[in-house]
């Protein structure tokens, strides 16, 4: 086995390993792409997880700086990290911006600073630094002829971590981390201390439902935004659309339950929501 294909097995295993569902929207990609977009999910894979996981966020602000470096070293032509030997080569077929891969780390230092965001303004930010990033770096590698294009993968991205703030909302909080606004906790009445001990209520139920309606706008603007002409080439995209609003669907159905636990879809539908999604585009 060559050298390369160890780098891209370590991504793929990686990107399988996760349980997410961007993998499904990988799967009918085209060899090349599917090997770029791999890559570039086991980066963001490789900094969130060390993020979560290193308990001394001095330890992991030292990580972060040395994949700054070594993101540095990739556009040098001398990477040695296997993610990045992996990027190297969607390097030389997409164009990949290095701020971009700089502020999805830039983003990920955001939770080693800061466990609240006041208001929509600043969580924002951090949604795009995390995932907006990400959608255009995505749309890079899946194609487009139509700028616009790019509004839609930024707009989609923000739909995508909103999403994942909303199922997530239990789980961030046992870490310390509210997400969501605090202009949106007073607005509806909702005190922190509710997200951390895990109480629900009329209150929280009622937050819950303006963030999904919130999410649900963004994934309704970048589908509107998606010009035709690029609607095929970016159909991995509207996989991820298809299967996180089926996510969301039902978050919203349960009741928002997501204090004490994690909604999710099973691997079968996830598989068929891409398979359909991906016929019909």
């Amino acid at each position: 086995m060559t050298a390369a294909a160890n780098h891209d097995d370590y991504c793929q295993q990686r990107a399988a390993a996760s349980g997410s569902s961007f993998y499904y929207s990988f799967l009918f990609l085209d060899p090349p792409r599917r090997q770029a977009i791999t890559a570039l999910y086991a980066f963001c894979r490789e900094v969130d997880d060390l993020v979560d996981e290193c308990v001394d966020p001095h330890l992991a602000a030292a990580k972060l700086a040395w994949w700054r470096t070594e993101v540095a070293a990739l556009y040098a032509g001398n990477p040695t990290h296997p993610v990045t030997r992996s990027l190297s080569a969607a390097l030389r077929h997409y164009a990949l911006p290095q701020e971009h891969l700089l502020e999805i780390v830039d983003g990920m230092e955001m939770d080693l600073e800061q466990a609240r965001y006041p208001d929509f303004k600043s969580l924002h930010l951090y949604c795009y630094r995390v995932a907006s990033v990400v959608g255009l770096l995505a749309a890079e590698i899946f194609g487009y002829q139509d700028r616009r294009t790019l509004k839609y993968a930024h707009d989609l991205g923000l739909a995508l971590q909103l999403t994942n703030i909303i199922r997530d909302v239990g789980e961030d909080a046992r870490r310390g981390r509210i997400y969501l606004p605090v202009e949106d906790l007073q607005r509806f009445d909702v005190p922190a201390a509710d997200l951390l001990q895990g109480r629900y209520s009329e209150n929280f139920k009622a937050l819950m439902a303006f963030q999904a309606e919130r999410a649900q706008e963004y994934f309704d603007r970048a589908l509107a935004e998606l010009p035709r002409i690029d609607r095929r080439a970016q159909r991995a995209g509207l996989i991820m659309a298809s299967i996180y609003r089926t996510l969301l669907d039902e978050i919203a159905r349960d009741g928002f339950l997501v204090l004490d636990r994690r909604t999710s879809l099973t691997p079968l539908r996830k598989l068929w929501l891409a398979a359909k999604t991906w016929l019909k585009s």
